[in-house]
Formats: C-alpha cells, sequence, structure tokens
C-alpha cells in the first residue's frame, strides 16, 4: 500500500535517486552525483527551499516530489510548484503520482493560502501529460522561457 509523508533526513538517496532519474528520464543529462548529494543535502535542511515528499511501500521510498513556492502579488496567495517528480519505473501506473498528488493537495489546504499547484512537463511526455490531465490539471496559456546566468550554478 501506497504511503506518502514528508520528508527526513534518511532520505537522501531516495530524493537523489529520483533527481538523477528525472534528469536522465527527461533530458537524458547525467547529472554529477556529488553536486546532486550536495543539493539534496541542502534541501532537506532548510524547509524555506520547498516542501519535499515521499512516496513508500512497505518502508521503501518509491517516488519523492519537491514543492516550491511561488508568490502572486495579484491575488495575495501562493502557488505551489510541482518539481523532480520521480517514481521508480517499476511502479508507475499504479497509483503512485496519485497518491503523491493527492497528499500535495492536502497539504495546501492544510497550510493555506495556496491558490494553484503547478508544475511543467516535456512536451513529449505523453505519460506525463495524460496522469496531469487525468487529475484535473490544464494547460496554463504561458510558456517557459530561460536564460541560464551562469554555467553550473
Amino acid at each position: 500500500m501506497v504511503t506518502v509523508r514528508l520528508s527526513r533526513p534518511d532520505d537522501e538517496d531516495a530524493f537523489v535517486r529520483g533527481t538523477l532519474g528525472n534528469a536522465w528520464e527527461t533530458e537524458r543529462l547525467r547529472l554529477d552525483e556529488a553536486v546532486v548529494r550536495r543539493a539534496v543535502r541542502k534541501l532537506l535542511a532548510d524547509p524555506s527551499k520547498g516542501l519535499c515528499v515521499v512516496a513508500e511501500d512497505a518502508g521503501a521510498a518509491i517516488g519523492t516530489a519537491y514543492v516550491t513556492f511561488e508568490w502572486s502579488d495579484w491575488h495575495d496567495a501562493w502557488y505551489w510548484w510541482i518539481q523532480s517528480l520521480y517514481v521508480v519505473p517499476e511502479r508507475r501506473g499504479q497509483g503512485v503520482y496519485t497518491a503523491t498528488y493527492r497528499f500535495i493537495q492536502e497539504e495546501a489546504r492544510r497550510r493555506g493560502g495556496v491558490r494553484s499547484i503547478r508544475l511543467y512537463v516535456e512536451k513529449a511526455n505523453e505519460n506525463g501529460l495524460r496522469a496531469y490531465r487525468g487529475h484535473g490539471m490544464t494547460e496554463t496559456p504561458y510558456l517557459v522561457f530561460e536564460q541560464l546566468t551562469a554555467k553550473g550554478a
């Protein structure tokens, strides 16, 4: 049975595995594990960086997600962004994302002041698109633009 909870410091390996897997599967990027591990330690140690969520079954981590916060001056409320969502391949299609998403929704309601939950997805990620649409998420009219400011920053 899938259960979802907020992270603990001992979830470091699960988040590292998720981050490395996510980068490889979405963009075919092989990230430096030492850099990812350092970043994950900072993330788990500092709640202001975001909300870390773990899905598990029988005590084993089978999914991870990270939620960042964006303040809206238009609505005097928060937008929560789901990032680095990862479910181990052998557990995909078995309700892990559903349980994780519901947990994040409940946490947003519990904390209050959250206008919406958002995420971005690769345009060609048909499984992701189907899952997100199936949970009532809709595509926004916005495109995401980016300009890197420094290599490795």
